[in-house]
């Protein structure tokens, strides 16, 4: 455990449609093929020397401890999840983003700007792509590397200046002549609107974590005994939003359709629209509810 800041590289990787996936399989075999593809991701990572943090659904966030490391194993695993075969006619494919920078390693999680930029980074990603920073590809060493090419210059939150996007070109006569702009016009910008008495927030790609709990400091103040100093946190990722618990309550989850479920440290994708009740469950009469809507 650390609260100190120290350099590693971010990676993060996910299936491509695994949405159509599991319509076009069925949730058994799609589950399969999906677990098939993170298997053979996360031997590239201990292969090279890297650590899964998270496995949330059809997603890996990783780090390893340098560039050099992170771009030999974001092309790794382009080329293992390509070398299986289709399954039902329908071709597996993973989308790759990752950048290297200074971050924060505490309690088996990594936290900061370098997290936030490689999920911005892997969320510019289409199918078969890997896609990072310039600034991560002047960290890298190898003499002998994948070709890149630069994409464009983004307008990230926390930084004072536009970050240089670039897409590694892992696979060998890569088409050089592709639009390049292209990648970036098929960035989907969700938004999560949340709702807690007198508070209303929207959060979007430019709105760091959402932090929730009893004490002062967090964005929404829990007003619960049951809720714990420093409760919960919902974190963007990508085009996701993520239900992160953090208490010793438990954080109750009803999605709209669904049955409720209880997070103890543990995280779920927000979908749809619901409630979140903190130390209690969203099904008891007189508590102060959270709502949440994802706004596509």
């Amino acid at each position: 455990m650390s609260s100190q800041p120290k350099s590693v590289c971010v990676l993060f990787a996910d299936v491509s449609g695994s949405t159509r996936l599991y319509e076009k399989l069925g949730d058994a075999e799609a589950l399969r093929a999906v677990e098939r593809c993170l298997n053979r991701m996360r031997r590239v990572v201990d292969g090279h020397g890297g650590k899964v943090i998270k496995t949330i659904g059809d997603e890996v966030m990783t780090t390893f401890p340098n560039a050099d490391a992170g771009i030999q194993a974001a092309c790794e695993m382009q080329h293992r999840v390509t070398d299986l075969p289709p399954v039902s006619g329908v071709k597996l494919a993973i989308r790759v983003g990752f950048h290297f920078g200074p971050a924060i390693e505490e309690n088996d999680d990594v936290f900061g700007d370098t997290v936030n930029t490689a999920a911005r980074m892997a969320g510019l990603a289409k199918a078969g792509q890997i896609i990072t920073t310039a600034e991560t590809l002047a960290a890298v060493t190898l003499s002998m590397g994948p070709e890149v090419r630069e994409i464009d210059a983004l307008t990230v939150k926390g930084k004072a200046e536009d970050v240089r996007v670039c897409e590694v070109l892992w696979q060998e006569g890569a088409d050089l002549t592709m639009k390049a702009s292209s990648i970036v016009a098929t960035y989907n910008v969700a938004r999560l609107l949340v709702r807690y008495r007198d508070t209303e927030l929207t959060v979007d790609n430019a709105h760091g974590p959402l932090t929730l709990g009893r004490d002062m400091s967090n964005e929404v103040v829990i007003k619960d005994q049951r809720a714990s100093r420093n409760h919960a946190r919902i974190e963007r990722r990508r085009d996701k939003f993520v239900l992160v618990d953090q208490s010793t309550n438990g954080t109750f989850l009803r999605i709209e359709g669904e049955n409720e479920v209880v997070l103890k440290r543990e995280e779920i994708i927000l979908r749809g629209q619901g409630t979140i009740g903190f130390g209690h469950s969203a099904l008891e009469q007189g508590i102060d509810l959270m709502s949440f809507e994802v706004l596509e």
